[in-house]
């Protein structure tokens, strides 16, 4: 009977301090995208895709198109370099970029009222190193390519595996380990990143430098290739 009893005081004291207990209630809080609009969090993506898709497909056809016309043979008897004279062809797709940046913008502004959150001269920035890598692989396939099909199947191919592998539709985190893996060669990734972060998050240069390097050493990379398999001479 004294254990019964002992047992119901015992009982009875825990069952108080579960009802005094605090109650806690746990949910989730979206910091940069309260409401989740999917337009907001794609509206950096598909700047993403205009500018690579540009950049990709007009340089690659601007070289191979001046070798079927025969135009291409006026400036190699000229002294300019390759150097030179690949880094010119870039200029005009900086512009482009800028301008179709410009307009992205503007068109999210007043179209959809959103605002970048961070600094719009950091995702000129970052559109600037894209174009090194877009424009110098596009020049570089006109390279190797003969015609301008040839040279716009062979953009199509690599741009479709970019996208595809860059996070702007599917999470890179939800990938297989191989895939994450591919996708630090994909210089996409890096621009997609760090254009995202910029315009829903406002991060800083601090806040996303290794998109910065990652994007700087693959489109050093693909000029540098660019520069030296430009040949004057066939």
């Amino acid at each position: 009977m004294m254990k019964r009893w002992v047992f119901l005081i015992l009982w009875t004291g825990v069952a108080s301090a579960a009802a005094a207990a605090p109650q806690l209630d746990v949910s989730s809080k979206y910091y940069f995208n309260t409401y989740l609009d999917y337009k907001k969090f794609m509206v950096p993506a598909l700047i993403v895709i205009a500018i690579t898709m540009l950049t990709g497909f007009f340089p690659a056809l601007n070289i191979v198109s001046e070798k079927e016309r025969g135009t291409i043979e006026q400036i190699n008897v000229t002294p300019v370099n390759q150097g030179a004279f690949i880094l010119c062809k870039l200029i005009p797709y900086w512009l482009v970029a800028f301008f179709v940046l410009t307009a992205c913008l503007l068109i999210a502004r007043w179209v959809f009222g959103y605002t970048c959150a961070g600094s719009v001269g950091l995702m000129y920035f970052f559109t600037a190193g894209n174009i090194l890598v877009t424009a110098g692989m596009g020049l570089l396939i006109s390279n190797y390519s003969d015609n301008a099909q040839q040279a716009m199947f062979v953009t199509w191919f690599f741009m479709m595996v970019f996208m595809l592998v860059s996070g702007i539709f599917t999470p890179i985190a939800s990938m297989p380990g191989w895939a994450q893996a591919i996708t630090y060669l994909n210089p996409m990734r890096y621009y997609a990143d760090a254009m995202r972060g910029i315009y829903i998050k406002g991060s800083s240069l601090a806040d996303v430098w290794t998109d910065a390097a990652g994007l700087l050493t693959i489109g050093a990379a693909m000029v540098s290739w660019a520069i030296l398999s430009y040949k004057k001479t066939n």
